[in-house]
Protein backbone atom coordinates (compact mmCIF):
# COMPACT_ATOMS: atom_id res chain seq x y z
CA UNK A 1 0.00 0.00 0.00
CA UNK A 2 1.56 3.31 -1.10
CA UNK A 3 1.46 6.44 1.01
CA UNK A 4 -1.65 8.59 0.68
CA UNK A 5 -0.79 12.29 0.41
CA UNK A 6 -3.15 15.14 1.11
CA UNK A 7 -2.75 18.90 1.13
CA UNK A 8 -5.11 21.16 3.06
CA UNK A 9 -5.35 24.91 2.65
CA UNK A 10 -7.26 26.16 5.69
CA UNK A 11 -8.97 29.55 6.12
CA UNK A 12 -10.38 30.26 9.56
CA UNK A 13 -13.23 32.49 10.62
CA UNK A 14 -13.52 36.04 11.95
CA UNK A 15 -11.38 35.33 14.98
CA UNK A 16 -8.49 37.43 16.30
CA UNK A 17 -6.93 34.40 18.04
CA UNK A 18 -5.37 33.18 14.82
CA UNK A 19 -2.95 30.42 13.98
CA UNK A 20 -1.60 29.63 17.46
CA UNK A 21 -5.06 28.87 18.83
CA UNK A 22 -6.13 26.76 15.84
CA UNK A 23 -2.87 24.84 15.65
CA UNK A 24 -3.18 23.80 19.29
CA UNK A 25 -6.87 23.00 18.83
CA UNK A 26 -6.12 20.69 15.88
CA UNK A 27 -3.18 19.10 17.68
CA UNK A 28 -5.37 18.43 20.73
CA UNK A 29 -8.19 16.98 18.65
CA UNK A 30 -5.90 14.83 16.49
CA UNK A 31 -4.55 13.34 19.74
CA UNK A 32 -8.15 12.68 20.75
CA UNK A 33 -8.76 11.00 17.37
CA UNK A 34 -5.65 8.82 17.87
CA UNK A 35 -6.74 7.81 21.38
CA UNK A 36 -10.18 6.76 20.17
CA UNK A 37 -9.03 4.90 17.05
CA UNK A 38 -5.79 3.42 18.42
CA UNK A 39 -3.93 4.81 15.40
CA UNK A 40 -0.42 6.29 15.50
CA UNK A 41 -0.97 9.95 14.53
CA UNK A 42 1.39 12.85 15.20
CA UNK A 43 1.33 16.55 14.37
CA UNK A 44 4.61 18.23 13.45
CA UNK A 45 5.73 21.57 14.89
CA UNK A 46 4.32 24.54 12.99
CA UNK A 47 6.56 26.66 10.81
CA UNK A 48 6.04 30.18 9.57
CA UNK A 49 6.39 29.67 5.83
CA UNK A 50 5.69 33.34 5.00
CA UNK A 51 3.95 36.39 6.42
CA UNK A 52 0.58 35.01 5.26
CA UNK A 53 0.85 31.30 6.04
CA UNK A 54 1.96 28.76 8.62
CA UNK A 55 2.61 25.12 7.74
CA UNK A 56 2.67 21.81 9.56
CA UNK A 57 1.97 18.17 8.77
CA UNK A 58 -0.19 15.41 10.22
CA UNK A 59 1.27 11.92 9.87
CA UNK A 60 -0.84 8.79 10.42
CA UNK A 61 1.65 5.92 10.38
CA UNK A 62 -1.08 3.32 10.90
CA UNK A 63 -2.91 4.25 7.69
CA UNK A 64 0.25 5.49 5.90
CA UNK A 65 -1.18 8.94 5.20
CA UNK A 66 0.46 12.35 5.40
CA UNK A 67 -1.48 15.61 5.29
CA UNK A 68 0.47 18.78 4.64
CA UNK A 69 -1.49 21.56 6.30
CA UNK A 70 -1.25 25.21 5.23
CA UNK A 71 -3.00 27.69 7.50
CA UNK A 72 -3.72 30.86 5.50
CA UNK A 73 -3.50 33.71 7.98
CA UNK A 74 -5.69 36.79 8.21
CA UNK A 75 -6.05 37.24 11.97
CA UNK A 76 -4.12 40.53 11.77
CA UNK A 77 -6.82 41.88 9.45
CA UNK A 78 -9.48 40.65 11.88
CA UNK A 79 -7.64 42.45 14.68
CA UNK A 80 -7.64 45.66 12.63
CA UNK A 81 -11.40 45.27 12.05
CA UNK A 82 -12.08 44.41 15.72
CA UNK A 83 -13.95 47.53 16.86
CA UNK A 84 -13.08 48.34 20.48
CA UNK A 85 -14.81 51.71 20.91
CA UNK A 86 -18.38 51.00 22.13
CA UNK A 87 -19.78 54.17 20.51
CA UNK A 88 -18.19 53.27 17.17
CA UNK A 89 -19.54 49.73 17.50
CA UNK A 90 -23.05 51.12 18.02
CA UNK A 91 -22.92 53.65 15.17
CA UNK A 92 -21.38 51.27 12.62
CA UNK A 93 -23.76 48.54 13.80
CA UNK A 94 -26.72 50.83 13.16
CA UNK A 95 -25.47 51.51 9.61
CA UNK A 96 -25.02 47.77 9.08
CA UNK A 97 -28.58 46.91 10.03
CA UNK A 98 -30.02 49.74 7.98
CA UNK A 99 -28.05 48.35 5.01
CA UNK A 100 -29.38 44.83 5.72
CA UNK A 101 -32.95 46.11 5.75
CA UNK A 102 -32.39 48.07 2.55
CA UNK A 103 -30.42 45.52 0.51
CA UNK A 104 -31.12 42.02 1.86
CA UNK A 105 -33.06 39.85 -0.61
CA UNK A 106 -35.91 39.11 1.80
CA UNK A 107 -37.77 36.98 -0.76
CA UNK A 108 -34.84 34.57 -0.85
CA UNK A 109 -34.13 35.03 2.88
CA UNK A 110 -37.57 33.65 3.74
CA UNK A 111 -36.38 30.28 2.40
CA UNK A 112 -33.34 30.24 4.71
CA UNK A 113 -33.19 28.43 8.06
CA UNK A 114 -34.59 30.48 10.93
CA UNK A 115 -31.53 30.04 13.17
CA UNK A 116 -29.02 32.26 11.35
CA UNK A 117 -31.68 34.89 10.64
CA UNK A 118 -32.48 35.07 14.36
CA UNK A 119 -28.75 35.26 15.09
CA UNK A 120 -28.43 38.06 12.55
CA UNK A 121 -31.07 40.29 14.12
CA UNK A 122 -31.00 39.54 17.84
CA UNK A 123 -27.77 41.46 18.70
CA UNK A 124 -29.19 44.96 18.11
CA UNK A 125 -32.49 44.04 19.76
CA UNK A 126 -30.86 42.63 22.88
CA UNK A 127 -28.32 45.48 22.98
CA UNK A 128 -31.30 47.81 23.48
CA UNK A 129 -33.72 45.63 25.43
CA UNK A 130 -31.38 44.30 28.16
CA UNK A 131 -30.11 47.72 29.31
CA UNK A 132 -33.68 49.07 29.29
CA UNK A 133 -34.98 46.13 31.35
CA UNK A 134 -32.32 46.83 33.96
CA UNK A 135 -32.76 50.61 33.81
CA UNK A 136 -36.57 50.70 34.06
CA UNK A 137 -36.98 49.53 37.69
CA UNK A 138 -34.03 51.70 38.75
CA UNK A 139 -35.67 54.70 37.09
CA UNK A 140 -39.01 54.03 38.82
CA UNK A 141 -37.36 53.66 42.22
CA UNK A 142 -35.26 56.77 41.61
CA UNK A 143 -38.39 58.83 40.98
CA UNK A 144 -39.21 58.50 44.68
CA UNK A 145 -36.22 60.68 45.68
CA UNK A 146 -34.84 62.27 42.48
CA UNK A 147 -35.96 64.54 39.68
CA UNK A 148 -37.13 62.51 36.68
CA UNK A 149 -34.19 63.39 34.42
CA UNK A 150 -31.63 62.47 37.08
CA UNK A 151 -33.44 59.18 37.74
CA UNK A 152 -33.55 58.52 33.99
CA UNK A 153 -29.87 59.23 33.34
CA UNK A 154 -28.80 57.29 36.43
CA UNK A 155 -30.97 54.31 35.53
CA UNK A 156 -29.65 54.26 31.95
CA UNK A 157 -26.03 54.55 33.07
CA UNK A 158 -26.37 51.68 35.54
CA UNK A 159 -28.45 49.65 33.04
CA UNK A 160 -25.82 49.95 30.33
CA UNK A 161 -22.94 49.14 32.70
CA UNK A 162 -24.77 46.12 34.14
CA UNK A 163 -25.80 44.88 30.68
CA UNK A 164 -22.28 44.80 29.21
CA UNK A 165 -21.14 41.55 30.87
CA UNK A 166 -24.48 39.92 30.05
CA UNK A 167 -24.18 40.94 26.39
CA UNK A 168 -20.61 39.62 26.40
CA UNK A 169 -21.74 36.23 27.67
CA UNK A 170 -24.20 35.86 24.77
CA UNK A 171 -21.56 37.10 22.29
CA UNK A 172 -23.46 40.20 21.19
CA UNK A 173 -20.33 42.39 20.69
CA UNK A 174 -18.57 39.64 18.70
CA UNK A 175 -21.64 39.11 16.51
CA UNK A 176 -21.97 42.85 15.91
CA UNK A 177 -18.34 43.02 14.75
CA UNK A 178 -18.89 39.92 12.60
CA UNK A 179 -21.95 41.42 10.87
CA UNK A 180 -20.32 44.82 10.41
CA UNK A 181 -17.26 43.26 8.75
CA UNK A 182 -19.36 41.23 6.32
CA UNK A 183 -21.73 44.09 5.55
CA UNK A 184 -18.77 46.24 4.55
CA UNK A 185 -17.65 43.47 2.16
CA UNK A 186 -20.88 44.06 0.24
CA UNK A 187 -19.72 47.44 -1.08
CA UNK A 188 -16.38 46.13 -2.35
CA UNK A 189 -13.87 43.56 -1.17
CA UNK A 190 -12.81 45.04 2.10
CA UNK A 191 -9.69 47.01 2.92
CA UNK A 192 -6.68 47.21 0.58
CA UNK A 193 -4.87 44.96 3.09
CA UNK A 194 -7.58 42.30 2.80
CA UNK A 195 -7.54 42.45 -1.00
CA UNK A 196 -3.77 42.05 -1.04
CA UNK A 197 -4.11 39.11 1.37
CA UNK A 198 -6.67 37.42 -0.89
CA UNK A 199 -4.25 37.76 -3.82
CA UNK A 200 -1.52 36.22 -1.64
CA UNK A 201 -3.83 33.33 -0.68
CA UNK A 202 -4.54 32.61 -4.34
CA UNK A 203 -0.82 32.76 -5.13
CA UNK A 204 0.01 30.36 -2.27
CA UNK A 205 -2.64 27.87 -3.39
CA UNK A 206 -1.58 28.13 -7.02
CA UNK A 207 2.03 27.38 -6.08
CA UNK A 208 1.05 24.27 -4.09
CA UNK A 209 -1.77 22.77 -6.09
CA UNK A 210 0.11 20.87 -8.78
CA UNK A 211 2.10 18.44 -6.67
CA UNK A 212 1.73 14.68 -6.39
CA UNK A 213 -0.95 14.78 -3.68
CA UNK A 214 -3.81 12.31 -3.91
CA UNK A 215 -6.17 14.96 -2.55
CA UNK A 216 -6.18 18.76 -2.28
CA UNK A 217 -8.74 20.42 -0.02
CA UNK A 218 -9.63 24.07 0.46
CA UNK A 219 -11.14 23.98 3.96
CA UNK A 220 -12.84 26.92 5.65
CA UNK A 221 -14.83 27.50 8.80
CA UNK A 222 -17.54 30.08 9.49
CA UNK A 223 -16.66 33.52 8.08
CA UNK A 224 -13.65 31.90 6.46
CA UNK A 225 -16.04 30.49 3.86
CA UNK A 226 -16.67 34.00 2.54
CA UNK A 227 -12.94 34.70 2.41
CA UNK A 228 -12.44 31.30 0.74
CA UNK A 229 -14.84 32.21 -2.07
CA UNK A 230 -12.97 35.45 -2.76
CA UNK A 231 -9.65 33.57 -2.77
CA UNK A 232 -10.99 30.65 -4.83
CA UNK A 233 -12.20 32.90 -7.64
CA UNK A 234 -8.80 34.56 -7.74
CA UNK A 235 -7.24 31.09 -7.96
CA UNK A 236 -9.53 30.23 -10.87
CA UNK A 237 -8.50 33.45 -12.62
CA UNK A 238 -4.80 32.64 -12.18
CA UNK A 239 -5.30 29.14 -13.59
CA UNK A 240 -7.66 29.96 -16.43
CA UNK A 241 -10.46 28.08 -14.68
CA UNK A 242 -8.57 24.77 -14.47
CA UNK A 243 -8.46 22.90 -11.15
CA UNK A 244 -6.88 19.47 -10.51
CA UNK A 245 -9.29 16.54 -10.53
CA UNK A 246 -8.38 15.76 -6.90
CA UNK A 247 -9.31 19.28 -5.72
CA UNK A 248 -12.36 19.79 -3.47
CA UNK A 249 -13.84 22.47 -1.23
CA UNK A 250 -14.92 21.67 2.34
CA UNK A 251 -16.85 24.31 4.32
CA UNK A 252 -17.86 24.02 7.97
CA UNK A 253 -20.70 26.21 9.23
CA UNK A 254 -20.58 28.53 6.22
CA UNK A 255 -21.96 32.08 6.39
CA UNK A 256 -21.83 32.92 2.69
CA UNK A 257 -25.45 34.20 2.44
CA UNK A 258 -24.54 37.10 4.72
CA UNK A 259 -22.89 38.62 1.65
CA UNK A 260 -24.39 36.63 -1.24
CA UNK A 261 -27.92 37.48 -0.07
CA UNK A 262 -27.32 41.22 -0.33
CA UNK A 263 -28.36 42.79 -3.63
CA UNK A 264 -25.63 45.43 -3.35
CA UNK A 265 -22.82 42.83 -3.11
CA UNK A 266 -22.22 42.98 -6.87
CA UNK A 267 -18.51 42.07 -6.83
CA UNK A 268 -18.95 39.14 -4.46
CA UNK A 269 -22.00 37.84 -6.36
CA UNK A 270 -20.07 38.05 -9.63
CA UNK A 271 -17.21 36.05 -8.14
CA UNK A 272 -19.60 33.48 -6.69
CA UNK A 273 -21.32 33.16 -10.10
CA UNK A 274 -17.94 32.46 -11.70
CA UNK A 275 -17.23 29.77 -9.09
CA UNK A 276 -20.67 28.28 -9.79
CA UNK A 277 -19.69 27.82 -13.45
CA UNK A 278 -16.86 25.37 -12.64
CA UNK A 279 -17.01 21.65 -11.95
CA UNK A 280 -15.51 20.49 -8.65
CA UNK A 281 -16.66 18.70 -5.50
CA UNK A 282 -17.95 20.93 -2.68
CA UNK A 283 -18.93 19.50 0.71
CA UNK A 284 -20.66 21.71 3.27
CA UNK A 285 -21.21 20.58 6.85
CA UNK A 286 -23.73 22.63 8.82
CA UNK A 287 -25.64 21.84 12.01
CA UNK A 288 -29.24 23.04 12.57
CA UNK A 289 -28.54 24.05 16.21
CA UNK A 290 -25.67 26.25 15.02
CA UNK A 291 -27.24 29.70 14.78
CA UNK A 292 -24.15 31.13 13.04
CA UNK A 293 -24.29 28.66 10.11
CA UNK A 294 -26.57 28.55 7.09
CA UNK A 295 -27.01 24.78 7.27
CA UNK A 296 -28.44 22.99 4.27
CA UNK A 297 -28.14 26.08 2.06
CA UNK A 298 -26.40 25.95 -1.31
CA UNK A 299 -25.12 29.55 -1.53
CA UNK A 300 -24.68 29.36 -5.29
CA UNK A 301 -28.42 29.29 -5.97
CA UNK A 302 -28.48 33.04 -5.32
CA UNK A 303 -26.40 33.65 -8.44
CA UNK A 304 -26.84 30.59 -10.70
CA UNK A 305 -29.87 28.54 -11.73
CA UNK A 306 -27.73 25.47 -12.48
CA UNK A 307 -24.50 25.51 -10.39
CA UNK A 308 -21.84 23.17 -11.74
CA UNK A 309 -20.01 22.21 -8.51
CA UNK A 310 -21.13 18.84 -7.13
CA UNK A 311 -22.55 19.94 -3.79
CA UNK A 312 -23.01 17.69 -0.74
CA UNK A 313 -24.96 19.40 2.05
CA UNK A 314 -24.51 17.45 5.28
CA UNK A 315 -25.99 17.75 8.75
CA UNK A 316 -23.15 16.51 11.04
CA UNK A 317 -25.76 14.88 13.33
CA UNK A 318 -23.75 15.60 16.44
CA UNK A 319 -26.39 13.79 18.48
CA UNK A 320 -25.15 10.52 16.90
CA UNK A 321 -21.57 11.08 18.00
CA UNK A 322 -21.88 12.63 21.46
CA UNK A 323 -23.07 10.79 24.54
CA UNK A 324 -26.44 12.13 25.63
CA UNK A 325 -25.12 13.98 28.69
CA UNK A 326 -22.27 15.65 26.78
CA UNK A 327 -24.54 16.53 23.88
CA UNK A 328 -27.02 18.22 26.18
CA UNK A 329 -24.32 20.08 28.11
CA UNK A 330 -22.33 21.18 25.08
CA UNK A 331 -25.31 22.31 23.08
CA UNK A 332 -26.43 24.64 25.85
CA UNK A 333 -23.79 26.99 24.37
CA UNK A 334 -24.65 27.97 20.80
CA UNK A 335 -21.20 29.53 20.52
CA UNK A 336 -19.44 26.23 21.27
CA UNK A 337 -21.66 24.34 18.79
CA UNK A 338 -20.14 26.53 16.08
CA UNK A 339 -16.72 25.00 16.81
CA UNK A 340 -17.76 21.35 17.14
CA UNK A 341 -17.01 20.75 13.44
CA UNK A 342 -13.34 21.15 14.40
CA UNK A 343 -13.49 18.67 17.28
CA UNK A 344 -13.69 14.91 17.77
CA UNK A 345 -16.86 13.93 19.64
CA UNK A 346 -17.33 10.94 21.97
CA UNK A 347 -17.43 8.81 18.82
CA UNK A 348 -15.37 9.60 15.73
CA UNK A 349 -17.28 11.02 12.77
CA UNK A 350 -15.83 10.55 9.26
CA UNK A 351 -16.45 14.23 8.46
CA UNK A 352 -15.12 16.15 11.47
CA UNK A 353 -11.97 18.09 10.59
CA UNK A 354 -9.47 15.99 12.62
CA UNK A 355 -10.79 12.80 11.02
CA UNK A 356 -10.68 14.27 7.52
CA UNK A 357 -7.11 15.39 8.22
CA UNK A 358 -5.82 12.12 9.70
CA UNK A 359 -7.73 9.51 7.70
CA UNK A 360 -6.73 7.88 4.44
CA UNK A 361 -10.25 8.35 3.08
CA UNK A 362 -10.65 10.96 0.32
CA UNK A 363 -13.45 13.40 1.05
CA UNK A 364 -15.92 11.60 -1.26
CA UNK A 365 -15.31 8.36 0.66
CA UNK A 366 -15.65 10.21 3.98
CA UNK A 367 -19.06 11.52 2.85
CA UNK A 368 -20.12 8.02 1.78
CA UNK A 369 -18.96 6.56 5.12
CA UNK A 370 -20.86 9.23 7.02
CA UNK A 371 -24.06 8.63 5.06
CA UNK A 372 -23.79 4.90 5.74
CA UNK A 373 -24.04 5.52 9.49
CA UNK A 374 -27.66 4.91 10.50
Amino acid sequence: MSEFKRRIFYIGGFDPRGVRFYYHLLKEQVARYAAKTGEDVVVSPRQRASTVRSDWSVRNATQDVTTDYTFLRWEDIVQQAWIKNPLQLVTRGARTYLAHIRHLDFKWARELPNGPLVTMFYPPILAVVIPLLIALPLFLVGLIWLQWWIALLGGLAIGIAAALPILGLIRVPWLMRFFIFNSELCTGEGSPELQARLDAFAEAMDAGIDGDEDEILLVSHSNGSIIAMLALDRLLERRGGALPAQFAVLTYGHSIPLVAGRRDATIFRRRLANIAAHDFHWVDVGSPPDGAAFHGVNPMVTVASDPKPRMDLLNPRFYRFYDAANYKTGFASKYEVHFDYLRVADRVSPIDLPSVTASRRPIADAVAAFRAIP
